[in-house]
């Protein structure tokens, strides 16, 4: 059994979706029980987004553009690859109901001038429901029968409205009894990514992207054999090859070293992706929707030796770098823990924590966008050391990125550090802060914002990764 998941310029044209028909044609040649995982159409669901922000400002005229423009990209789709006319007029149907939905929601977010995190799940996930039913449609209409199912009746969740975590053992109940007589009927299961539910019914998401995450879940219920990602690129790369030029596709890579570059800023996959896989003990395939015979990368927990042994380079952009520093905080206890209880508070994420072995100083690294907050919280927590001078400052400085260079075998090898730090040297690349996990599969450097680009070059180039 496998697991096919389909991104947004996957579905983004009517071309796009005839060549999702045949990739599910081919693959159901291959393996008979198949499952489709779709996300919305390309930019739909920042569309829904804006429009309901919008409509919390008190500005309709967003949310009705939008009900029109959504109506006229997935009936044009409908108009060109589907020949049935009671197919499509059953299909018109359905996306005005669930438009016109959406256009009462939007008014009742607009009255009340509040935008909940409740609220906002239930329009963010339109676009995959109104791009399910459709590419079902197309798949009938190409020969393959399929049938569409919300997940919204699979995947059972908490209620974190806008980043809710699926409840694996109610979640495996529900999908075996919906999907499996699906696919011993011959039949393949369309099933929306991205949302789900609570026990009670309510509507959820899984995060910006999750529909990686879906396909994921979808795969750890069923115990498939594997769940591919269809993506615009082809596999997980070297680095960003708007970046390097040269950057090629990495044919296998591990379950942790994936997850170490979702989380560093690779778009390839979404960094919770790789747990129910895990679990399962399931391969991940990246694929090319646009290039289907590229074999793209195979992610597992122990991939083929390599002589790489950095693997990838990723870069998060739009960072501030927070320092909390004084020779007072030297052997007082506490004070790293108190520092992250006060960054949790404002609901900030650490990408990074770097601190120095004398004691005097914690420096981590949040999004840009928090920095003030996080500033304000940490100095509100810390005032009585501050006045006391037990600490001397609270400073934030921002335009900074994180390069991770990522590789599970630079596991005792020695060397590594010393390569990159020469490499960025001849560039003159200052580094300013570093941090290195236990698992010793990444080592994250902090560098100034101007600087990102080419140290990633010049990482790149050292270990030679654009070499085949």
């Amino acid at each position: 059994m496998r697991v096919l998941k389909f991104g947004g310029t996957s579905v983004g044209n009517a071309d796009a979706f005839k060549q999702v028909a045949q990739i599910v044609a081919r693959a159901r040649q291959e393996d008979p029980e198949v499952v489709v995982v779709t996300s919305a159409m390309s930019k739909v669901t920042d569309l829904l987004i804006a429009s309901a922000k919008a409509a919390a400002a008190g500005d309709r005229r967003l949310y009705r553009e939008a009900q029109e423009e959504l109506m006229a990209r997935h009936q044009m789709v409908a108009g060109q690859l589907i020949s049935d006319g009671v197919e499509r007029a059953a299909l018109g149907r359905l996306f005005e109901s669930r438009l016109a939905n959406f256009e009462r929601l939007c008014r009742s977010v607009e009255v009340l001038g509040e935008l909940t995190a409740r609220g906002l799940d239930v329009i963010s996930g339109i676009g995959e429901r109104l791009a399910a039913p459709l590419l079902a449609a197309v798949l009938r209409a190409n020969g393959v029968p399929a049938e569409w199912v919300d997940a919204a009746e699979l995947i059972v969740t908490d209620n974190n409205f806008g980043n809710a975590s699926p409840i694996m053992d109610l979640t495996t109940q529900h999908v075996n009894r919906r999907l499996r007589p699906l696919l011993h009927g011959g039949v393949v299961p369309v099933v929306t990514g991205f949302v789900g539910a609570t026990v009670d019914g309510i509507n959820t998401t899984l995060g910006r992207g999750g529909s990686d995450y879906s396909a994921a879940i979808l795969g750890a219920a069923l115990n498939a054999d594997e769940v591919q990602i269809w993506t615009d690129v082809n596999g997980v790369m070297t680095a960003d090859p708007r970046i390097v030029p040269d950057a090629r596709t990495i044919p296998e890579i591990s379950y942790i070293e994936a997850a170490e570059l979702a989380y560093y800023g690779a778009k390839v996959l979404h960094p919770k992706t790789m747990l129910p896989a895990i679990e399962r003990n399931i391969p991940l395939r990246v694929l090319n929707t646009f290039q289907p015979d590229h074999p793209g990368t195979l992610v597992v927990k122990e991939p083929k030796p390599s002589p790489l042994v950095v693997k990838a380079i990723s870069v998060i952009k739009g960072l501030a770098l927070i320092t909390v520093e004084g020779r007072g905080m030297l052997g007082v206890p506490g004070i790293a823990a108190r520092t992250f209880t006060a960054v949790a508070r404002v609901g900030a994420n650490v990408l990074m924590i770097s601190q120095s072995s004398s004691e005097q100083s914690i420096c981590f690294v949040v999004r840009e966008s928090e920095c003030n907050a996080v500033v304000g919280a940490v100095e509100a927590e810390m005032a009585r050391e501050l006045a006391a001078r037990h600490i001397d400052r609270v400073a934030a400085d921002t335009g900074i990125v994180i390069v991770a260079v990522v590789g599970a075998a630079m596991k005792g090898t020695p060397g590594i550090s010393a390569r990159i730090f020469t490499a960025l040297g001849e560039a003159g690349i200052n580094v300013i802060a570093i941090a290195q996990g236990s698992s010793e599969c990444n080592i994250s450097l902090v560098v100034a914002q101007g600087d990102a680009d080419e140290a990633v070059r010049r990482i790149h180039a050292a270990f030679k990764l654009g070499e085949k």
